[in-house]
């Protein structure tokens, strides 16, 4: 996931947390004992072989693995590598719980013991190192975890559970690609959806679950543009690219501050410009790459439709000929809406999370960027299904102004910590959604 939050040390002094002794349960005790002899040496395997988006192999086969022993109906393949695992427990609702499993293209260097040396072939054919830098490896062994403490109490319960092993949340692409295999057809349905995902910039033992917005949409967007070469010390006999580009870069600036109200949230940046040859030469091409970020599905159609128009009245006014209009393409992978929580469901999470952990186990601190998640597609209003996304704190209080960031080669997080709060949290959320509390 690419995100990253933050908080200052006043905040994190004035939210300090320590679990009280009424939060001292027999699940907390059976936590931490499966930590102690199986989720840690677990985690370290996921971490210590940390797989690329869609190639995500050994990894699925051991968690599925995992959860087969548990004793639910498994099947791997799903959208390529993923992974769903059903375990039927009487009427009532579906819960699905989801963790992705890819890691990042990244060259560990955090000094940890246990850091990631493997390479592997990436999708586009080139070997590239591998690493658990955005905490995938806590999401499965949390999976896990969640999967052994639902099973031994099943007589808490009643309903469907799904457990999900997503592929190439990395790559935005892995939930899209399941429910075009159909899992929502193949496998029963989900009522509910929950998911997690460690944030290094959260005080360890603490949880957020907003009511509302928890990821922005994202979509990758491509634009060509086209131009007349010539000689660059007659740039009247031609039409230059990289003007009419820099110009598009210009404007698109625009499409935020003057197109969508002041208090929505929109971002458009070109990551990527390239064009031309040499010094004295005006080219006849130049090749951009924009992200595109917001909070609501009305702005981003807004924000895609105006790149649109951006692109090709900037193109006329400076003499592109009809023929040569800029060429704008969404991409058809790397896109995904925005992660909203439903509201009253998120509510209910947080009623049985705290109920199990404590009023302070909850934390609350502004967004300090888009970053974006597909796990949105599971749960977009078309579903029909209600999620909740929440994150799991992954830093000591005291070191989380310096900590390393999601997709560093620095990054590092505790694991016990996140691993056993997170799944004693998904435990008991799942619990209170399958019981109507």
């Amino acid at each position: 996931m690419n995100f990253r939050l933050s908080a200052s040390a006043a905040a994190l002094a004035a939210f300090a947390f320590v679990a009280p002794a009424a939060a001292q349960t027999s699940l907390e005790e059976d936590i931490a004992q499966d930590y102690d002899a199986n989720l840690e040496d677990l985690f370290v395997w996921f971490h210590q072989n940390a797989e690329l988006s869609h190639r995500e192999f050994k990894t699925s086969k051991r968690l599925a693995q995992e959860i087969r022993d548990l004793g639910y109906d498994v099947t791997e393949g799903v959208g390529g590598t993923g992974v769903v695992a059903v375990m039927e427990n009487g009427e009532g609702p579906t819960v699905m719980i989801r963790a992705d499993m890819d890691g990042l293209p990244i060259k560990e260097d955090n000094g940890l013991a246990y850091m990631s040396t493997q390479t592997q072939e990436d999708i586009d054919g080139e070997v590239k190192p591998t690493m658990h830098a955005c905490g995938h490896d806590t999401h499965m062994a949390g999976l896990v975890g969640t999967a052994r403490q639902l099973a031994a109490h099943k007589d808490e319960w009643s309903g469907t559970l799904v457990l999900i092993g997503q592929p190439a949340e990395e790559r935005i692409s892995g939930a899209r690609d399941m429910l075009e295999d159909g899992l929502y057809k193949r496998f029963p349905k989900p009522d509910y959806a929950l998911a997690f995902h460690v944030s290094a910039n959260t005080p360890a033992g603490r949880i957020e679950a907003p009511l509302g917005i928890f990821a922005s949409s994202s979509d990758s967007v491509d634009i060509t543009v086209r131009g007349v070469g010539a000689h660059g010390a007659s740039p009247h006999k031609g039409v230059d690219p990289v003007l009419v580009a820099s110009q598009i870069v210009v404007s698109l600036q625009s499409v935020v501050s003057r197109t969508i109200a002041p208090l929505e949230a929109g971002v458009i940046t070109v990551g990527s410009i390239h064009g031309g040859t040499k010094h004295n030469i005006i080219g006849d091409e130049v090749h951009m790459q924009l992200t595109v970020r917001s909070d609501d599905f009305a702005v981003r159609e807004k924000l895609l439709d105006s790149i649109d128009r951006v692109a090709e009245g900037v193109a006329i006014s400076l003499g592109v000929p009809k023929d040569l209009m800029p060429e704008v393409v969404r991409s058809k992978t790397e896109t995904t809406p925005p992660t909203i929580n439903d509201a009253e469901t998120a509510q209910r999470v947080r009623a049985a999370i705290t109920a199990q952990m404590g009023e302070g186990v909850l934390y609350e601190q502004p967004r300090s960027g888009m970053g974006a998640e597909d796990f949105s597609y599971f749960v977009t209003p078309d579903t029909g299904v209600k999620g909740v996304y929440f994150a799991v704190g992954g830093t000591p209080a005291g070191e989380v102004e310096d900590a390393p960031s999601h997709h560093s080669p620095f990054f590092k997080i505790e694991p016990e910590p996140v691993i056993t709060n997170a799944v004693e949290a998904m435990t008991v959320s799942a619990i209170a959604l399958f019981n109507g509390e």
